[in-house]
Protein backbone atom coordinates (compact mmCIF):
# COMPACT_ATOMS: atom_id res chain seq x y z
CA UNK A 1 0.00 0.00 0.00
CA UNK A 2 1.37 3.38 -1.02
CA UNK A 3 1.38 6.11 1.92
CA UNK A 4 -1.31 9.29 2.00
CA UNK A 5 0.67 12.56 4.03
CA UNK A 6 -1.79 15.25 4.73
CA UNK A 7 -1.09 18.40 6.89
CA UNK A 8 -3.90 19.43 9.39
CA UNK A 9 -4.31 22.48 11.37
CA UNK A 10 -4.94 22.11 14.98
CA UNK A 11 -8.00 25.58 15.96
CA UNK A 12 -7.82 24.71 19.24
CA UNK A 13 -5.59 22.21 22.08
CA UNK A 14 -7.75 19.66 21.44
CA UNK A 15 -9.31 19.68 18.13
CA UNK A 16 -8.57 17.16 15.71
CA UNK A 17 -11.81 18.41 13.12
CA UNK A 18 -8.83 18.56 10.21
CA UNK A 19 -8.51 14.10 10.80
CA UNK A 20 -11.90 14.12 10.57
CA UNK A 21 -12.14 16.03 7.74
CA UNK A 22 -9.56 14.20 6.20
CA UNK A 23 -11.46 11.25 7.05
CA UNK A 24 -14.87 12.40 5.81
CA UNK A 25 -13.38 13.29 2.48
CA UNK A 26 -12.09 9.56 2.25
CA UNK A 27 -8.38 10.92 1.80
CA UNK A 28 -7.93 8.33 4.17
CA UNK A 29 -9.42 5.64 6.12
CA UNK A 30 -9.54 6.05 10.06
CA UNK A 31 -7.88 2.22 10.04
CA UNK A 32 -5.40 3.07 7.57
CA UNK A 33 -3.42 5.94 9.87
CA UNK A 34 0.02 4.59 11.04
CA UNK A 35 1.46 7.76 12.53
CA UNK A 36 0.92 10.91 13.26
CA UNK A 37 3.70 13.70 13.86
CA UNK A 38 2.10 17.05 15.52
CA UNK A 39 3.14 20.73 17.20
CA UNK A 40 1.01 21.57 20.18
CA UNK A 41 0.76 25.40 21.72
CA UNK A 42 1.75 23.92 25.27
CA UNK A 43 5.20 25.22 26.52
CA UNK A 44 7.39 22.74 25.52
CA UNK A 45 8.62 21.59 28.57
CA UNK A 46 8.58 18.59 30.94
CA UNK A 47 4.85 19.72 32.17
CA UNK A 48 3.26 20.50 29.12
CA UNK A 49 0.25 19.02 29.37
CA UNK A 50 -1.21 20.10 25.49
CA UNK A 51 1.04 17.13 24.05
CA UNK A 52 -1.53 14.26 25.93
CA UNK A 53 -4.79 16.54 25.15
CA UNK A 54 -3.92 16.48 21.58
CA UNK A 55 -2.69 12.54 21.52
CA UNK A 56 -6.58 11.42 22.85
CA UNK A 57 -8.31 13.50 20.69
CA UNK A 58 -6.63 12.03 17.64
CA UNK A 59 -7.14 8.74 19.40
CA UNK A 60 -10.46 9.55 19.95
CA UNK A 61 -11.34 10.53 16.21
CA UNK A 62 -9.60 7.27 15.30
CA UNK A 63 -11.92 5.07 17.44
CA UNK A 64 -14.33 6.79 16.74
CA UNK A 65 -14.00 6.10 12.89
CA UNK A 66 -12.75 3.41 12.34
CA UNK A 67 -12.92 -0.45 13.49
CA UNK A 68 -9.42 -0.62 15.40
CA UNK A 69 -9.75 -1.12 18.92
CA UNK A 70 -8.62 0.95 21.96
CA UNK A 71 -6.10 -1.24 22.42
CA UNK A 72 -4.99 -1.05 18.82
CA UNK A 73 -5.33 2.49 18.29
CA UNK A 74 -3.09 3.11 21.53
CA UNK A 75 -0.33 1.44 19.81
CA UNK A 76 -0.03 3.87 16.70
CA UNK A 77 2.64 6.07 17.33
CA UNK A 78 1.58 9.83 18.01
CA UNK A 79 4.85 12.20 18.65
CA UNK A 80 3.79 15.81 20.19
CA UNK A 81 6.38 18.44 20.24
CA UNK A 82 5.29 21.06 22.60
CA UNK A 83 5.78 24.66 22.15
CA UNK A 84 4.72 26.53 18.99
CA UNK A 85 6.57 29.93 19.78
CA UNK A 86 6.90 32.90 17.83
CA UNK A 87 4.58 32.62 14.33
CA UNK A 88 4.35 28.92 14.45
CA UNK A 89 1.16 27.27 14.03
CA UNK A 90 -0.20 24.20 16.30
CA UNK A 91 -0.28 21.07 13.14
CA UNK A 92 -0.20 17.53 12.95
CA UNK A 93 1.36 15.45 10.28
CA UNK A 94 -0.77 12.40 9.54
CA UNK A 95 0.68 9.50 7.61
CA UNK A 96 -1.95 7.02 6.57
CA UNK A 97 -1.42 3.81 4.22
CA UNK A 98 -3.57 3.62 1.39
CA UNK A 99 -4.37 1.76 -2.03
CA UNK A 100 -3.04 3.64 -4.48
CA UNK A 101 -4.65 4.49 -7.71
CA UNK A 102 -2.20 4.21 -10.15
CA UNK A 103 0.49 0.90 -10.88
CA UNK A 104 3.68 1.50 -8.68
CA UNK A 105 6.48 2.75 -10.92
CA UNK A 106 9.95 2.27 -10.38
CA UNK A 107 10.66 5.45 -8.66
CA UNK A 108 11.59 5.75 -4.81
CA UNK A 109 8.43 6.86 -2.87
CA UNK A 110 7.89 7.75 0.46
CA UNK A 111 7.86 4.59 3.45
CA UNK A 112 7.12 4.78 6.83
CA UNK A 113 8.11 2.14 9.43
CA UNK A 114 7.52 2.29 13.06
CA UNK A 115 8.87 -0.17 16.30
CA UNK A 116 9.26 0.56 20.02
CA UNK A 117 12.52 0.21 21.69
CA UNK A 118 13.09 -1.97 25.01
CA UNK A 119 12.00 -0.14 28.10
CA UNK A 120 14.42 2.54 28.79
CA UNK A 121 15.33 2.96 32.49
CA UNK A 122 16.07 6.08 34.38
CA UNK A 123 19.98 5.07 34.61
CA UNK A 124 20.08 4.36 30.56
CA UNK A 125 19.05 7.84 30.18
CA UNK A 126 22.37 9.59 28.79
CA UNK A 127 24.47 6.18 28.97
CA UNK A 128 25.61 3.52 26.03
CA UNK A 129 22.45 1.56 27.44
CA UNK A 130 20.38 3.53 25.72
CA UNK A 131 21.90 4.35 22.75
CA UNK A 132 22.07 0.27 21.75
CA UNK A 133 18.06 0.10 22.72
CA UNK A 134 16.98 2.71 20.69
CA UNK A 135 19.60 1.61 18.12
CA UNK A 136 17.77 -1.86 17.93
CA UNK A 137 14.17 0.02 18.12
CA UNK A 138 15.48 2.59 14.66
CA UNK A 139 16.38 -0.72 13.09
CA UNK A 140 13.05 -2.77 13.44
CA UNK A 141 10.94 0.66 12.21
CA UNK A 142 13.74 0.36 9.00
CA UNK A 143 12.30 -3.46 8.48
CA UNK A 144 8.94 -2.66 9.16
CA UNK A 145 9.16 -0.20 6.35
CA UNK A 146 11.25 -2.05 3.90
CA UNK A 147 13.97 -0.05 4.13
CA UNK A 148 17.10 -2.28 3.27
CA UNK A 149 20.11 0.52 2.52
CA UNK A 150 20.21 3.32 6.00
CA UNK A 151 20.80 5.98 2.63
CA UNK A 152 17.51 5.73 1.92
CA UNK A 153 15.99 6.87 5.42
CA UNK A 154 16.15 10.85 5.79
CA UNK A 155 13.90 11.58 9.01
CA UNK A 156 13.41 9.49 12.07
CA UNK A 157 11.38 10.77 14.76
CA UNK A 158 11.64 9.08 18.32
CA UNK A 159 9.87 10.22 21.75
CA UNK A 160 11.77 8.85 24.49
CA UNK A 161 11.03 9.19 28.39
CA UNK A 162 13.04 11.74 30.28
CA UNK A 163 13.70 11.70 34.09
CA UNK A 164 11.19 13.06 36.59
CA UNK A 165 12.02 13.23 40.39
CA UNK A 166 10.00 9.97 40.92
CA UNK A 167 11.99 7.75 38.07
CA UNK A 168 15.23 9.54 39.22
CA UNK A 169 14.33 8.09 43.36
CA UNK A 170 13.64 4.95 41.76
CA UNK A 171 16.95 4.48 40.51
CA UNK A 172 18.51 5.84 43.36
CA UNK A 173 16.22 3.33 45.30
CA UNK A 174 17.83 0.30 43.23
CA UNK A 175 21.07 1.52 44.07
CA UNK A 176 21.64 3.24 40.47
CA UNK A 177 22.60 7.12 39.57
CA UNK A 178 21.43 9.18 36.86
CA UNK A 179 23.04 11.36 34.23
CA UNK A 180 21.39 14.32 35.81
CA UNK A 181 18.71 15.29 38.43
CA UNK A 182 17.22 18.11 36.59
CA UNK A 183 14.31 17.16 34.75
CA UNK A 184 14.40 19.74 31.88
CA UNK A 185 18.17 18.83 31.47
CA UNK A 186 17.21 15.58 31.27
CA UNK A 187 14.64 15.89 28.34
CA UNK A 188 17.98 17.46 26.11
CA UNK A 189 19.91 14.78 27.07
CA UNK A 190 17.02 12.14 26.54
CA UNK A 191 16.91 13.24 23.07
CA UNK A 192 20.55 13.39 22.38
CA UNK A 193 21.25 10.45 23.03
CA UNK A 194 18.53 8.80 21.00
CA UNK A 195 19.97 10.82 18.21
CA UNK A 196 23.08 9.05 19.12
CA UNK A 197 21.13 5.70 18.74
CA UNK A 198 19.61 6.52 15.47
CA UNK A 199 23.41 8.02 13.65
CA UNK A 200 24.26 4.23 15.14
CA UNK A 201 21.49 2.47 14.04
CA UNK A 202 22.29 4.15 10.26
CA UNK A 203 26.24 3.80 9.99
CA UNK A 204 26.59 7.86 10.51
CA UNK A 205 28.70 7.11 13.64
CA UNK A 206 30.10 4.22 15.23
CA UNK A 207 29.25 3.51 19.35
CA UNK A 208 30.12 6.26 21.57
CA UNK A 209 31.51 5.93 24.28
CA UNK A 210 29.99 7.28 27.80
CA UNK A 211 32.47 10.21 28.46
CA UNK A 212 31.22 11.21 24.62
CA UNK A 213 27.67 11.20 25.41
CA UNK A 214 26.31 14.69 25.83
CA UNK A 215 30.29 16.09 25.18
CA UNK A 216 31.31 15.21 21.98
CA UNK A 217 29.35 17.89 19.84
CA UNK A 218 31.08 16.47 16.66
CA UNK A 219 29.16 13.29 16.58
CA UNK A 220 25.96 13.79 15.11
CA UNK A 221 22.93 11.69 13.19
CA UNK A 222 21.81 14.33 10.02
CA UNK A 223 18.60 12.48 9.86
CA UNK A 224 17.23 12.68 13.97
CA UNK A 225 14.43 14.71 15.26
CA UNK A 226 13.91 13.86 18.96
CA UNK A 227 11.42 14.62 21.47
CA UNK A 228 10.74 13.33 25.23
CA UNK A 229 8.29 13.28 27.62
CA UNK A 230 6.63 11.47 30.63
CA UNK A 231 4.01 9.73 28.78
CA UNK A 232 6.35 5.98 28.12
CA UNK A 233 8.54 4.29 29.07
CA UNK A 234 10.83 3.24 25.55
CA UNK A 235 11.90 4.83 22.41
CA UNK A 236 8.47 5.07 19.91
CA UNK A 237 10.23 5.45 16.73
CA UNK A 238 9.06 5.88 13.38
CA UNK A 239 11.06 5.91 10.23
CA UNK A 240 10.11 7.39 7.47
CA UNK A 241 12.37 7.12 3.95
CA UNK A 242 11.70 6.10 0.27
CA UNK A 243 11.85 2.95 -1.09
CA UNK A 244 11.48 2.02 -5.15
CA UNK A 245 8.13 0.38 -6.52
CA UNK A 246 6.00 1.50 -2.63
CA UNK A 247 3.50 3.55 -4.75
CA UNK A 248 2.06 7.07 -4.22
CA UNK A 249 2.69 10.43 -4.73
CA UNK A 250 5.51 11.31 -1.92
CA UNK A 251 8.67 11.55 -1.90
CA UNK A 252 11.12 12.94 1.19
CA UNK A 253 14.69 14.16 1.40
CA UNK A 254 16.91 15.76 4.03
CA UNK A 255 19.65 18.19 4.96
CA UNK A 256 20.98 20.48 7.97
CA UNK A 257 20.67 23.74 8.54
CA UNK A 258 23.85 24.73 9.60
CA UNK A 259 23.18 27.30 11.95
CA UNK A 260 19.73 29.45 12.87
CA UNK A 261 19.69 31.46 9.35
CA UNK A 262 20.58 29.13 7.52
CA UNK A 263 16.87 28.69 5.02
CA UNK A 264 19.40 27.27 2.42
CA UNK A 265 19.26 24.11 4.07
CA UNK A 266 15.59 23.79 3.69
CA UNK A 267 15.95 24.30 0.27
CA UNK A 268 18.36 21.99 0.18
CA UNK A 269 16.23 19.25 1.38
CA UNK A 270 13.20 19.54 -0.46
CA UNK A 271 15.57 19.76 -3.49
CA UNK A 272 17.04 16.00 -2.03
CA UNK A 273 13.05 15.29 -1.87
CA UNK A 274 13.29 15.63 -5.89
CA UNK A 275 11.33 18.76 -6.25
CA UNK A 276 13.52 21.18 -8.64
CA UNK A 277 14.25 24.31 -7.50
CA UNK A 278 16.15 27.07 -8.87
CA UNK A 279 19.68 28.14 -7.88
CA UNK A 280 18.55 30.88 -5.33
CA UNK A 281 14.85 29.28 -4.48
CA UNK A 282 12.01 31.07 -3.22
CA UNK A 283 8.83 30.15 -1.59
CA UNK A 284 7.06 31.04 -4.66
CA UNK A 285 9.02 28.24 -6.13
CA UNK A 286 7.08 25.31 -4.14
CA UNK A 287 4.44 25.45 -6.80
CA UNK A 288 2.06 24.13 -3.56
CA UNK A 289 3.83 21.07 -3.78
CA UNK A 290 5.32 21.15 -0.44
CA UNK A 291 3.68 19.09 1.77
CA UNK A 292 5.99 20.15 5.43
CA UNK A 293 9.69 20.45 6.63
CA UNK A 294 10.54 18.92 10.35
CA UNK A 295 13.66 20.52 11.60
CA UNK A 296 15.10 20.37 14.98
CA UNK A 297 17.40 23.85 16.26
CA UNK A 298 19.64 24.58 19.38
CA UNK A 299 20.86 27.98 20.61
CA UNK A 300 24.66 27.66 19.67
CA UNK A 301 26.67 26.84 22.50
CA UNK A 302 29.56 29.61 21.32
CA UNK A 303 26.40 32.12 21.83
CA UNK A 304 27.70 33.63 18.32
CA UNK A 305 25.92 33.56 15.25
CA UNK A 306 28.06 34.38 11.92
CA UNK A 307 30.08 36.40 13.90
CA UNK A 308 27.84 38.21 16.44
CA UNK A 309 27.05 37.95 19.92
CA UNK A 310 24.44 36.20 21.05
CA UNK A 311 22.59 36.36 24.52
CA UNK A 312 19.88 34.15 24.96
CA UNK A 313 21.77 31.57 26.71
CA UNK A 314 21.87 34.03 29.43
CA UNK A 315 18.74 35.55 30.07
CA UNK A 316 17.20 33.69 32.71
CA UNK A 317 13.71 35.41 32.40
CA UNK A 318 13.11 33.47 28.95
CA UNK A 319 15.01 29.91 28.04
CA UNK A 320 16.94 29.66 25.38
CA UNK A 321 14.67 27.30 23.52
CA UNK A 322 11.56 29.59 23.46
CA UNK A 323 14.13 32.42 21.74
CA UNK A 324 15.40 29.68 19.35
CA UNK A 325 12.41 28.02 18.39
CA UNK A 326 10.61 31.04 17.50
CA UNK A 327 13.41 32.56 15.49
CA UNK A 328 14.32 29.19 13.65
CA UNK A 329 9.99 28.78 13.20
CA UNK A 330 10.20 32.33 11.54
CA UNK A 331 13.65 31.87 9.28
CA UNK A 332 11.69 28.15 8.02
CA UNK A 333 8.49 29.98 7.98
CA UNK A 334 9.48 32.64 5.52
CA UNK A 335 11.17 30.72 3.51
CA UNK A 336 8.48 28.12 2.47
CA UNK A 337 5.65 30.60 3.19
CA UNK A 338 3.45 28.46 5.60
CA UNK A 339 4.05 28.80 9.44
CA UNK A 340 2.63 25.44 10.17
CA UNK A 341 5.95 24.13 10.06
CA UNK A 342 7.45 21.63 12.71
CA UNK A 343 10.13 23.11 14.90
CA UNK A 344 11.64 21.26 17.51
CA UNK A 345 14.63 22.24 20.23
CA UNK A 346 17.23 20.35 22.44
CA UNK A 347 18.48 19.34 19.23
CA UNK A 348 21.77 17.92 20.88
CA UNK A 349 23.59 15.45 18.65
CA UNK A 350 21.29 16.40 15.97
CA UNK A 351 22.83 17.56 13.32
CA UNK A 352 25.75 20.32 13.70
CA UNK A 353 25.71 22.19 16.97
CA UNK A 354 24.10 25.22 16.46
CA UNK A 355 22.32 23.89 13.66
CA UNK A 356 20.24 21.07 13.07
CA UNK A 357 18.55 18.41 10.68
CA UNK A 358 16.24 19.42 8.30
CA UNK A 359 13.95 16.83 6.21
CA UNK A 360 10.97 17.87 3.44
CA UNK A 361 8.03 16.05 2.25
CA UNK A 362 6.88 16.97 -1.25
CA UNK A 363 4.19 16.19 -3.60
CA UNK A 364 5.49 14.79 -6.89
CA UNK A 365 2.08 13.73 -8.26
Amino acid sequence: MAIEVRKVVLESVSDASGLSEAIDEGVFDADGVIAVVGKTEGNGGVNDFTRILADQAFREVLMARGTRSEAEVAEIPMVWSGGTDGILCPHATVFARVDDVAPAGDDPRLAVGYAMSDVILPEDIGRPAMVEKVAGGVQRAMAEAGIDDPADVHYVQTKTPLLVMETINDAKARGHTVYTEDPLESMNVSNGTSALGIAVALGEIPMPGADQIGHDLSLYSSVASCSSGVELDRAQTVVVGNVRGAGGRYRIGHDVMHDALDFEGVYRAIRSAGLELPERARAEDLDGKLVNVFAKCEADPTSRLRGRRQVSLDDSDVHHHRHIKGAVGGVIAAAVDDPAVFVSVAALHQGPSGGGPVAAIVDLG
